[in-house]
């Protein structure tokens, strides 16, 4: 019996997504690209996920990028529909936090969901690349927008159009992500990570994502202006008055998303 493509696990609430075709260093398909489109819908509608963790089945790859066998028959409605693209934009405003952890190889789309993610931690033995332009192509699944904020456009420019890999070390450097460490305290740290997050008061992470996502979008007057009125939502919720209660008690708050 074939396995799933996409494998996931519920773990203490948090949603543990593997992309499951290691004989294809988890290169991205059109099925997997469904499954994934399907994992991410069911989880919107499910409060009991407080975040989604993302990464690859095996040691070698996180996600090889697309795959080729089906990027050769790509037509010109297949870019505008952008499918991937789609599914990027899908992880990067999902209400809850996001995780990938980058298990080996993130070239081309796998980057690309990669920083669709909210946050990034890599083994050190991953590498990340954009390496499109050798396909006569060009990274179409944000990874022309995201890479320059996350790196700044000189060396985003750079990566793009030499299609060089980073190694876990210069990604660090760079701001491509945030924790780099050994393989095998990888998914440990990334969960740890989460979990941390989701003790947190659950609307002010959920507002917290939408300010920094559309004020860096705009110029700094309106991101202010953005994140004022998201405060002032805030001090409404029963969530602030129990955060404020539970710090002047000195107890762990019992957040209700309210």
């Amino acid at each position: 019996m074939t396995e799933p493509v996409v494998l996931t696990g519920v773990r203490d609430g948090l949603l543990e997504v593997t992309i499951n075709r290691p004989d294809k260093r988890n290169a991205l398909n059109a099925e997997v690209v469904s499954r994934l489109d399907v994992v991410l819908a069911d989880a919107e509608q499910d409060a009991s996920v407080t975040g989604i963790l993302f990464t690859g089945a095996g040691e070698n790859a996180f996600i090889a990028g697309a795959d080729i066998t089906e990027v050769r028959s790509y037509s010109f409605r297949d870019g505008l529909s952008s499918q991937l693209q789609r599914l990027c934009d899908r992880i990067e405003a999902f209400p809850r936090p996001t995780v990938a952890a980058v298990n080996g190889y993130a070239l081309g789309g796998g980057c690309e969901l990669a920083m669709a993610c909210d946050i990034r931690m890599a083994s050190e033995t991953a590498t990340f690349a954009l390496p499109e332009t050798a396909l006569g192509v060009l990274p179409g699944a944000g990874g022309t927008q995201r890479l320059s904020r996350l790196v700044g456009r000189g060396r985003a420019t750079e990566m793009i159009l030499t299609g060089r890999f980073v190694g876990a070390a210069e990604a660090l450097t760079a701001g491509l992500v945030t924790t780099v460490c050994p393989p095998d305290e990888l998914l440990d740290t990334a969960r740890e990570c989460l979990t941390r997050i989701s003790a947190r008061g659950p609307v002010a992470v959920e507002l917290a994502k939408t300010v920094i996502r559309h004020g860096l979008d705009a110029d700094q007057g309106t991101g202010m202006l953005i994140e004022r009125l998201a405060q002032s939502v805030l001090y409404t919720t029963r969530d602030k008055a129990e955060g404020a209660s539970a710090f002047l008690d000195k107890r762990e708050p019992r957040f209700s998303g309210e």
